[in-house]
Order: C-alpha cells, then sequence, then structure tokens
C-alpha cells in the first residue's frame, strides 16, 4: 500500500485525485504534463504542493503528448513513459534498462515492420531528452484545491456511491448504501468529466452544411446538434455559435452544434468524416482540432446551455429517416468509456437515438458489456420524461435467449394488461379502452397518443380500491410497444452464442439483434473468431486465418422469415440508417451485421470510416439488406445496395496492421492467402449479384 515510486500519466488526474497519497517519504514522483519544469508548479492543486514538500518527493516532469507527436507516436505515451520509470527508478542501471526496452521493442514489433521499431526507438530516445527535474520550492503558492469527483448538482446516489468510486474509495462505500436489488441508475457518464483529450473540435459555422454526419459518427455522443427558435437563446453565453438553420420542416430557427469538450476523447473521427471544407482554405473544416484546455471553461459553459435548449419534437412532420434529420435526435447513450474512435459505439447510439425511449437491451459480455454497464458509470441515459433503455448483461453465450426472455415476458405483460382491460372496460369507459386496445403503434406519432392514453387509464384507475383496479394501474405501461434488442460482438454471434441466436432467430417472435463486428475477440485481446476473415492474422490464428469468413447474415436468410442486414456506416450513413429503421418495422426476427473497426486491426482510430469504406469498396463487405416483407409486395427481398468492387483487396487489407503483418513475418503465406481472400471476395459478390437479380 506504500509506494516509492508514483507516475501520473494524465494532468488532470493530480486536479482530481489525492494521487500522491501512497507515496512514502523521498519517494520519486513522475508526471506527464504540458506544463515544463519552470511551470508546472504553480499549476499544481494546493493539496499536492503540501505532499510534495512534506514528504520531500523528487519531482519531475516530461511532456509525454509533445514526445508522441514529435515521433510519430500520437497518444500512444506507453513506451515513452516506461522508459521514464526505468529511467528514475532504478530497476535496472539507466542504460541496462534502456538497451531491455529496445530489445523489447525488437521482439514485439519486429514483425511489423522497420518503420514501427524505429519509431519506437525515437520515443525512447525523445523520452529521455524530454525528461526533467523540477526545483520543489519550499512553500506552498497554489490557492487552487482537488475538483469534487461529481458536480454538486448530481444525484444523491451519484453524490453518496458513484463519486466515492470515481474517487477510488469504492471500497469504503458501506453496503447498506448499495442497491438492494442489484439495478443501477443509468444517465451517470454525464456526472464523471474526464478530460483526457489533449485536442478536440471546434465548431466553425461559416463552413458547416449541417449535414449531421460528425453527430452521427461521434463514438461518445460529444457532438450534438439542435434546431430552436431564436429567443430560446436569450442568455446564451459569450461566444455561443448558431447559423440560420436548414430544415424545410423547421422555418426560421437556428441551428447550434455544441461539443462536451471535457467527455470527449480527441478521436477525430468527426474532422475525418467533414466533408464541408474552407473554399479559401480546403485545410479548414466545418470541425478542427484545437487544445481542450484553453477553451475548458468557456465550453463547459456552452455545454450546460445547450442541455437546457428544448429537444427537437419526435411527434412533429418531420421524418426521422435520413442522417441529415437524425443528427437533431438526442443520443441515449453517452460518454462511454470505450476506446477513443471506437467502431462500435456510433451503432449502439444511433439504436437509442431512434429507438432508446422504449427500448430493453439483452447484451452479450464483451467489449459493449464493459462500455456498456461498467462501475461505476452507465452511459445508456434517459430523456427529460425520465425514459431510456433498460440494460442487461447476463453471460457470453446466454445473450440472444436472455433477450428472448424479455420479448416473452412483454407478451405476457401486455396479454395480462389487456386482460385486465377489458374486465374493466365499464368502469374506465370503451371508447378508451377500445382505443388502447387497438392502437396503431408503428411511428413516433402513435407511440406517443398510446403513451398519452395510458397517463388518461392511470388517472382513471387513481384512487379505486378493487384488486384489478390495482394491478391494471400497475401493468398500464406494459400497453406501449417495446423494443427488443439483443447486443453483442462477433465473437458471441458467431462462435459462442450462436446455437442460442439461431434458436431465437427461427422462433419468428418479434426481436432485433445487432451484432457489432470486429472480426476479431476485441476484449479478450485479439483472438480470431469465426468472423476474422481469410489472411487475417490474430491469437489463435498467428499464421493467418487460414479459412473464410462465416457468412453469417446468409446463414440467417435461409429461414425467409427474418430480415438482415450488413452496415458500414463510414460507407453509407444512409443505408445504415435504413437499416436500423427497417428492423425495428419489420414483424418479426431481424439481424443487423455491423462493421466495427476497432484498435485491434491495428489502424489510425481516425481514419476508421475511411477504412470501412475500404472494405466495402473492395468488395469485402458488400452493403445488403434482405426484407421478407417485399415478398408480400411481389418484390425480390435481397437488395444489395453497395456497387461492384473498385478496389483491389490487397489496397485494403494490407493498411491494416492484421494483415500487413503476415507479409513481414511470412511472405509467401501472405500471397497465398491474398489470392485467396480476393477469390473470396469475388465468388461472394457474384452470389450476391444472382441474388439481388432474381425476380
Amino acid at each position: 500500500n506504500r509506494a516509492n515510486f508514483v507516475a501520473v500519466h494524465q494532468f488532470g488526474f493530480v486536479e482530481k485525485y489525492p494521487v500522491l497519497d501512497a507515496a512514502v517519504e523521498g519517494a520519486t514522483f513522475l508526471l506527464n504534463s504540458p506544463f515544463g519544469p519552470d511551470e508546472v508548479w504553480d499549476k499544481l492543486p494546493r493539496l499536492v504542493q503540501e505532499t510534495i514538500i512534506a514528504k520531500k518527493l523528487k519531482f519531475y516532469v516530461l511532456d509525454g503528448y509533445e514526445v508522441g507527436r514529435k515521433t510519430k507516436m500520437g497518444v500512444r505515451i506507453n513506451t515513452i513513459m516506461q522508459t521514464a520509470f526505468f529511467a528514475l527508478s532504478g530497476v535496472l542501471p539507466r542504460d541496462e534498462a534502456i538497451a531491455q526496452i529496445k530489445k523489447a521493442i525488437q521482439k514485439t514489433y519486429g514483425k511489423r515492420g522497420e518503420a514501427v521499431v524505429a519509431q519506437n526507438f525515437a520515443a525512447v530516445d525523445a523520452a529521455l531528452e524530454h525528461l526533467f527535474e523540477v526545483k520543489v520550492p519550499d512553500r506552498v503558492t497554489s490557492t487552487m484545491e482537488l475538483e469534487p469527483p461529481v458536480s454538486g448538482n448530481a444525484p444523491e446516489f451519484v453524490q453518496s456511491v458513484t463519486a466515492e468510486m470515481i474517487a477510488g474509495r469504492g471500497d469504503q462505500i458501506p453496503v447498506s448504501k448499495m442497491p438492494v436489488d442489484g439495478t443501477y441508475p443509468t444517465a451517470t457518464t454525464q456526472w464523471e468529466k474526464r478530460n483526457i483529450a489533449q485536442d478536440v473540435p471546434v465548431w466553425e459555422p461559416d463552413v458547416c452544411i449541417q449535414c449531421g454526419k460528425c453527430v452521427l459518427v461521434c463514438p461518445h455522443a460529444v457532438i450534438r446538434s439542435k434546431v430552436v427558435p431564436a429567443e430560446a437563446l436569450a442568455g446564451a453565453p459569450e461566444g455561443y455559435k448558431t447559423l440560420d438553420a436548414k430544415f424545410r420542416e423547421l422555418p426560421n430557427q437556428k441551428y447550434t452544434l455544441q461539443i462536451a469538450v471535457e467527455d470527449c476523447t480527441g478521436c477525430e473521427l468527426c474532422v475525418e468524416v467533414c466533408p464541408a471544407k474552407d473554399k479559401s482554405n480546403a485545410s479548414r473544416k466545418a470541425l478542427n482540432m484545437a487544445p481542450q484546455r484553453p477553451i475548458r471553461e468557456s465550453e463547459r459553459e456552452k455545454w450546460n446551455f445547450f442541455l437546457g435548449l428544448p429537444e427537437v419534437d419526435r411527434t412533429s412532420e418531420m421524418k426521422f429517416n435520413q442522417v441529415k434529420n437524425v443528427q437533431l435526435l438526442q443520443p441515449l447513450f453517452e460518454f462511454s468509456g470505450a476506446c477513443a474512435g471506437c467502431g462500435e459505439t456510433p451503432y449502439v447510439k444511433l439504436l437509442t437515438q431512434l429507438f432508446g425511449d422504449r427500448a430493453v437491451i439483452a447484451n452479450a459480455t464483451g467489449c459493449s458489456s464493459i462500455y456498456g454497464g461498467n462501475l461505476p458509470t452507465t452511459p445508456y441515459a434517459k430523456n427529460k420524461d425520465g425514459r431510456g433503455p433498460a440494460w442487461s448483461n447476463s453471460l457470453f453465450e446466454d445473450a440472444a435467449e436472455f433477450g428472448f426472455g424479455f420479448r416473452l415476458t412483454a407478451i405476457q405483460q401486455r396479454a395480462y394488461a389487456e386482460s385486465l382491460l377489458k374486465q374493466m372496460q365499464e368502469t374506465v369507459g370503451i371508447d378508451l379502452a377500445e382505443q388502447l386496445l387497438n392502437a396503431d403503434q408503428s411511428d413516433e406519432t402513435g407511440i406517443d397518443a398510446q403513451r398519452r392514453r395510458v397517463e388518461e387509464l392511470k388517472s382513471r384507475l387513481a384512487g379505486k380500491s378493487d384488486p384489478a383496479a390495482k394491478a391494471l394501474s400497475k401493468m398500464a405501461d406494459s400497453l406501449v410497444h417495446r423494443s427488443v434488442w439483443m447486443i453483442g460482438g462477433d465473437g458471441w454471434a458467431y462462435d459462442i452464442g450462436y446455437g442460442g441466436l439461431d434458436h431465437v432467430l427461427a422462433t419468428g417472435l418479434n426481436v432485433n439483434v445487432l451484432v457489432l463486428d470486429t472480426e476479431v475477440y476485441s476484449n479478450t485481446g485479439g483472438q480470431a473468431s469465426k468472423s476474422t476473415a481469410r489472411g487475417a492474422v490474430a491469437k489463435f490464428a498467428a499464421g493467418g486465418k487460414p479459412r473464410p469468413k462465416k457468412d453469417l447474415g446468409r446463414m440467417a436468410m435461409t429461414y425467409g422469415s427474418i430480415y438482415v442486414a450488413q452496415v458500414a456506416m463510414g460507407a453509407s450513413d444512409a443505408q445504415t440508417v435504413k437499416a436500423f429503421l427497417e428492423a425495428e418495422a419489420y414483424e418479426g426476427p431481424s439481424l443487423i451485421i455491423a462493421y466495427s473497426h476497432c484498435i485491434a486491426h491495428g489502424i489510425n482510430m481516425a481514419k476508421g470510416m475511411t477504412q470501412q469504406k475500404m472494405a466495402v469498396d473492395s468488395g469485402y463487405w458488400p452493403l445488403y439488406r434482405y426484407n421478407p416483407a417485399l415478398v408480400e409486395q411481389g418484390k425480390n427481398p435481397f437488395q444489395l445496395d453497395s456497387k461492384a468492387p473498385t478496389l483491389a483487396l490487397k489496397d485494403y487489407i494490407y493498411t491494416e496492421t492484421r494483415y500487413r503483418m503476415l507479409t513481414q513475418s511470412d511472405p509467401a503465406a501472405a500471397a497465398e492467402l491474398l489470392t485467396l481472400a480476393q477469390e473470396d471476395v469475388q465468388s461472394r459478390w457474384a452470389l450476391y449479384e444472382k441474388m439481388a437479380a432474381a425476380v
């Protein structure tokens, strides 16, 4: 419990946590700091300064992110900070330690090419050059106090339980404060404010075309837009940005886009997908990255003002069937702990924008369970009416059966409520009863109308003492449609949970399945799954996977009664939105397979959406929708939404380390597998073309 070496890799931690509590007298303190040795002292909170002086700590700073930028390592500072540790700790003689680090780099990254090794070597050398000792003053000069773990505006549970976990004091929370049934409140990530991004996007209204692409792809829901009446902007903070809205259904209003810079991870996906460029300066887009720290306070004020602006009316004449309009819908999945630039979470966020106020989600163990429901905070949120997704995780293998139980429960609850309603129709009113029993809930307007009827029903039942009235009042909400979803990765859907998934899809019940396909077991370290493509290197496929990827979508299509879509947001965001809407509208089981770029692919995550597009352009990831409902209209249920390949497979896959590394370790095997993989693409495309052409 005591340390003679303490390293803090994020400067924001010293502003928020008592990071030096465990340091012994005379310990070494290493801080990754954007401030140099001559200015860092005045940037520390009072408590940190007091501790350094009282414990006579040896204090060193290193701007790891600056070293990362100079050596083209990006935000990967692990090698940089590790070098500083060995240089200062005395675990090994300094020269020997550095030699061992470089030996480990050669062994670890050698198969990825000499360029990667040289990059890491340069980072080691630069780390030593940028490591400085701070001359500690003999007195405290700071008046800054540690920031509280959460805002004072947070709910009581967040203040007394969640905040203590965030502060690292979770072991001290009494059992009496924990939820008795294990149910944790949602919408708690909003209080965390991690401040981990070095740079964040800044909006330039004069360039913006209001397309909404940045809002759609943001993995952490930190970019949002609204259209509001001009009078709603009264009292806006200084510098708050707006422009005239370009929405036919919302005339004479203002468009505003805001970034939650304290929750942003700085992934740059938004900047990469932004299509709007300054005509006089092509390098300037509608979104451009800028240092976070100088604008943190002003943007915090603007974000809080933005949250108070009215949300779009979901029951208006506006149709939320295109990206431009969907951007205005409030996300009910926000600020998760997913990797910066995550390829999975934009799909989850979209699901909650479209159906979150009535969604019930069964989650398979994996990345989506870690960022979806890990302590201390929950990213699934709720709207102003208190509605939002209900989420639960069971096991890895049984998410489909778990969600199937959700649908069966909803069916039984609704049937019970309907039977009670029929018994009491004279009491509550025949007209209201018939409207509740026969309501069309196929769109937002219909669902909203049903919710109003349910409230009226509860009002008429209030105060009645007979058991049937009490039971109906309790079960009335089950008369509103629930959207049941199972969410998980390819390890679940293609492998460990496939048997259950197949069983549930075959039942014909109205459930929706979202497979976040990273083509590898991402959460457990990158093991190969049946979704892993031929030629890709993964754990248990070190020589390149020898067999082709399992075609999960085509297998599901053989039933003829399952809606199936394969999507890639980076290739066609419009097709993605359309697939989600059609899947939910289909009165039966649906399966959406979503290409999800991943850090395990060995890519620049800022280019994730570009990688998705290349996968589609090469024919590797065809976009399609299979809708059995079209058969009744005399139409072909299979629609191929992407065009014939225009890119050679090698020009896509060799931009990713998971494929390219085999060309380093076994060039002959790489060449053979590439030939086979290209044949896989061509044969699959030919088959899909035939399916799309069938009458």
